[in-house]
């Protein structure tokens, strides 16, 4: 074929008003102006070709992707082209495969084909399929909402109006409107764990962080419209890394923290190596040590005695000062593989009493409860570290604990019920002032949350945190608070703030110690991305005392 070989068919008639190509398993020939060019085998193999002279329905697409690597025929954005193929539904996305004609038949017209404006949030019942494999842009400001494939698949999410909130921890959530307000930006490559990472030059980008103008072709693939841009994406860092808490005044600060498995048996969970060991406990030591809290509450610490406790104590006072802090013991760790911890500052608190803790079997990580009071001080308080029963359901939840579909995933009854039996605990040791801490697996709208309010407790971040603030974990692509601070109604009236410290959750996963896939230049021994739970910070105003 030739330039002279005429097109059999517009592009708008290989697309067709529907979700499928009316023209499916026929060849045909089509002409067009690349809009994108993505050919080479890292990246989709292939390019987007555009027909400058639309049909009058806007239910058809005038955008067309062609099969075609480099070594078939290389093209160039603005070239005018003719091209012969079979046309397919490849998963849903309609295209040229294979190509056996790509004719080069001089530029662009002098009008150039302009990107089709969009908004978010689509019209409800619509979708892109009008614009499949066209050049289009988004002149709004758009918010990163999840980043949780960008190291290893190059993708993230943007969506209008802000972050993308879990339906269950808080009111007035639109879950449907926030499918609808969200896009996911690929990188216009089928590799994974690339070298390269995209959006992380100079920086890499953070949940909150926004963009304008975005632009790109609408191409489609693994069950999803994604937008492949076709220049680099330009952020705006207006979610801004804070080197430390935010203040919440009193004299006595209380933190929760989960740890995300800190073991010191190497190849368990955690670290899977020695090095990567090392670099989890740097990190652990320098959110610690940013905390800079008198007593932390720990999640997900190995269950082996005081080992990986005690390890962890070492490490942060080798770096804030000997005996700066101390581990407490726990009277009843249970029999899972990880277990809560605890560890306080001696020259701020002493504890009033044992450790204590309770044998009810619903617990398979027991919560673990200390007393303490100022140094010198009279008031006693009572920190309760827990870590709920998770909403995994890999392992047969029947009954009550049975996805319900209400939001609130699996095992939901047994987090009622270790709900229950916290406030049960509490009374039957007749512990004073409770302040109840740690990653509960319940989002703050939830059965289990309800259930502690509904005893006495009272949501300390919900009382001073902004509600845009108060989160601690993503889970596709929602943010929620996991990681809660409940205290009674007497510790409540000495509560002078809370805060939740965002260096995890707002971070990309590919930040972490971990060796495998992650880019080596992204590691940093510093707090950010020491976790997947963003800490919980509390202070307190008690009387008497020092320091």
């Amino acid at each position: 074929t030739t330039c002279e070989t005429p097109a059999t068919h517009q592009i708008a008639q290989v697309q067709g008003n529907g979700a499928a190509s009316p023209l499916a398993g026929q060849t045909v020939r089509v002409e067009g102006v690349v809009t994108a060019d993505f050919q080479e085998p890292s990246q989709l193999s292939g390019f987007f070709l555009q027909d400058p002279t639309p049909d009058s329905d806007p239910a058809t697409s005038e955008g067309l992707f062609a099969f075609a690597r480099t070594s078939f025929k290389d093209v160039k954005v603005g070239d005018r082209v003719l091209v012969t193929g079979r046309v397919v539904e490849y998963n849903g996305w309609t295209e040229l495969s294979p190509v056996t004609a790509v004719d080069v038949c001089g530029t662009a017209p002098l009008t150039p084909i302009r990107p089709v404006k969009l908004a978010l949030p689509r019209a409800a019942g619509t979708t892109y399929e009008p614009v499949e494999n066209m050049l289009v842009t988004f002149p709004e400001r758009l918010t990163v909402s999840d980043h949780y494939n960008l190291g290893r698949y190059g993708e993230i999410t943007v969506s209008s109006e802000g972050r993308i909130y879990q339906p269950t921890d808080r009111p007035g959530v639109d879950a449907a409107k926030d499918a609808r307000r969200t896009l996911l930006v690929d990188d216009a490559s089928g590799v994974e764990n690339p070298k390269t990472v995209p959006h992380t030059d100079p920086h890499a980008v953070r949940l909150g962080d926004t963009t304008t103008g975005l632009t790109g072709v609408m191409g489609y693939g693994f069950g999803a419209y994604r937008l492949q841009p076709t220049k680099k994406v330009a952020f705006e860092r207006t979610n801004l890394r804070l080197p430390k808490p935010l203040p919440v005044g009193g004299n006595v600060k209380v933190a929760s923290f989960n740890t995300l498995n800190w073991f010191t048996t190497v190849g368990s969970r955690g670290a899977s190596s020695p090095e990567e060991q090392k670099r989890q406990l740097a990190k652990l030591v320098a959110a610690l040590k940013g905390l800079d809290a008198d007593v932390v509450g720990l999640m997900e610490v190995e269950n082996n005695g005081q080992t990986a406790l005690q390890a962890l104590v070492d490490a942060l006072n080798a770096e804030v000062g000997a005996g700066t802090y101390a581990a407490l013991g726990n009277p009843n760790p249970g029999t899972d593989v990880i277990k809560v911890a605890m560890i306080y500052k001696p020259a701020k608190v002493q504890p009033v009493g044992a450790a204590q803790s309770t044998t009810d079997p619903i617990f398979k990580r027991p919560p673990l409860a200390q007393t303490f009071r100022r140094t010198k001080g009279s008031q006693p308080f009572t920190v309760i570290v827990n870590h709920y029963k998770s909403k995994g359901c890999g392992d047969g939840a029947t009954g009550d604990n049975a996805d319900a579909g209400d939001g609130q995933s699996c095992y939901n009854g047994d987090r009622v019920r270790e709900a229950r039996a916290t406030l049960a605990m509490i009374d039957k040791l007749d512990l004073p002032n409770p302040l109840v801490l740690g990653d509960l697996n319940a989002y703050g709208e939830e059965d289990p949350i309800d259930t502690l309010e509904a005893g006495g407790l009272a949501s300390v971040t919900k009382k001073f945190i902004p509600a845009p603030l108060r989160y601690s974990y993503l889970f596709e692509g929602r943010v929620g608070e996991l990681d809660h601070a409940l205290a009674g109604g007497q510790l409540l009236k000495r509560v002078t703030g809370a805060t939740i410290w965002h260096i995890n959750a707002d971070e990309p996963r590919m930040l972490d110690y971990n060796q495998e896939f992650n880019p080596p230049g992204l590691y940093a021994p510093d707090a950010f991305r020491s976790s997947d739970h963003d800490p919980v910070v509390v202070g307190l105003n008690l009387p008497g005392g020092k320091g």
